[in-house]
């Protein structure tokens, strides 16, 4: 049984100097991969040196656009498949626009290393044996079904829930007592308001201490991760990943000071809208490379979200760079009288609130050919009229734009038992 705070001390502690020149070695030995046995990549890499890792930015970026369409290329997985169909033992899929799932395969090596990072994770944040953990996600061909895995791996007893309706899901957490679970923020929240109606407490009836988060910017939310931890009376942990490359890739340490990213897994970029590196602490588009991918490598991908990060040495004493918030998708982004927003601000502001539920909606619309934003929100304690005027000087503050201001009434809204979908563009044409 492991004793340290590590996991695997050797990796996750490297110096910054010595974990770059160990990404440049794996990187060369996967562009090499991808050329050599894929038919897409022998066409895109061909000629490419690298003699260090800036030198990536010769390679054009991958968008999920581009997974769909090598897929349908060449059917059932693509041709930047750089192995053999007998060597894929697992697929992982996520939903489309088409309707048809873009897959993403895993080799035994693939699988075995990704749950071995799923066991790190889950170790940075102190689970450990003795721990009862339950996954409360989806396992339809979802990414992060097989996360579970990881905690097995370490030794916790591990509880296979599922997405169970939540009464059933309560039983359980009454039944076993798990001390972990890991769930989305908004079915986090969900799930205990549920319970309260229940009559069950979730803070003193059930034992849970630690609540794993993914899926939404939820986690990230500083007045979201407070509301969900005095729910539960329970330590928030956030959870990034994606089912491009594999479930969880970063996570919060005990520390909770930012989502360390698997650097000896995947190469980091965070760019602008021009697909300039922007710096530390500002906000951009994050891009991944896969370092060790057999099955499918990934170079330069697009994922769509918008984070912040810093590579300073975490507290922990762990080296790999941090992720600072997930602050939303890129399409997910509402520009308003040009103004980018992003539904997560407007959330920060909803869930600091006494008086609020934290419930909301977005609505946006166009009267006259000028963007217009409605926020409905469930209000208690104070009048109609003082939290419009309240809400709408903090919007109009922190956001630059005026809103107007819905109250309704507590449970009004409708309750997410996944991930929610808080906006609603009624707007037939919408351009930057």
């Amino acid at each position: 049984m492991k004793e340290t705070v590590y996991w695997d001390k050797k990796i996750e502690t490297l110096p910054r100097e010595r974990l770059n020149a160990f990404q440049l070695k794996l990187l060369r030995a996967e562009l090499a991969h991808a050329f050599k046995n894929s038919p897409y990549y022998h066409g895109v890499l061909k000629g490419v040196r690298l003699r260090s890792i800036d030198d990536i930015r010769k390679i054009p970026f991958t968008t999920k656009q581009m997974l769909r369409e090598r897929q349908e290329a060449a059917p059932p997985f693509g041709d930047m498949v750089s192995v053999p169909e007998r060597d894929i033992v697992y697929i992982a899929a996520s939903s489309g626009s088409t309707g048809s799932p873009t897959a993403s395969p895993f080799t035994a090596q693939d699988f075995e290393e990704w749950i071995d990072y799923e066991a790190r994770l889950f170790w940075s944040t102190g689970l450990r044996p003795e721990d009862r953990y339950c996954h409360a996600l989806n396992f339809s061909l979802f990414v992060g079904g097989p996360c579970v895995l990881g905690a097995q791996k370490l030794g916790a007893l591990s509880i296979h829930a599922g997405t169970v309706p939540s009464e059933r899901l309560l039983a359980i957490l009454k039944q076993f007592q798990p001390t972990a679970i890991w769930t989305t923020p908004s079915y986090a929240w969900y799930l205990g308001e549920t319970a309260i109606i229940e009559g069950i407490s979730p803070a003193s009836d059930l034992n849970i201490k630690k609540i794993f988060v993914a899926g939404e910017p939820g986690g990230s939310i500083p007045e979201t991760r407070q509301k969900i931890e005095e729910l539960w009376g329970a330590q928030l942990y956030d959870f990034y990943g994606l089912s491009d490359i594999f479930g969880a890739c970063a996570g919060e340490c005990s520390e909770k000071s930012g989502l360390h990213i698997a650097e000896d897994h995947m190469l980091v970029e965070v760019i602008d809208k021009n697909g300039e590196p922007v710096g530390e602490g500002e906000r951009g588009e994050l891009v991944l490379t896969t370092l060790k991918k057999r099955a499918r490598p990934l170079i330069r991908f697009r994922t769509g979200d918008i984070v912040s990060y810093t590579d300073e040495k975490c507290a922990c004493g762990r080296t790999h760079l941090r992720l600072l918030g997930i602050h939303g998708r890129i399409d997910d982004m509402l520009i308003i009288k040009g103004v980018n927003v992003f539904p997560s601000d407007i959330e920060a502001i909803v869930r600091e609130k006494s008086y609020l539920t934290g419930e909301y909606r977005i609505i946006v619309d166009r009267e006259k050919h000028l963007d217009t934003i409605t926020i409905e929100v469930e209000g208690k304690d104070r009048s109609e009229v003082e939290v419009q005027e309240l809400i709408g000087k903090d919007i109009k503050a922190r956001l630059g734009i005026g809103a107007k201001i819905n109250v309704l009434s507590p449970n009004t809204l409708p309750r997410a038992t996944h991930k929610a979908k808080r906006v609603v563009d009624k707007r037939e044409h919408v351009w930057a």
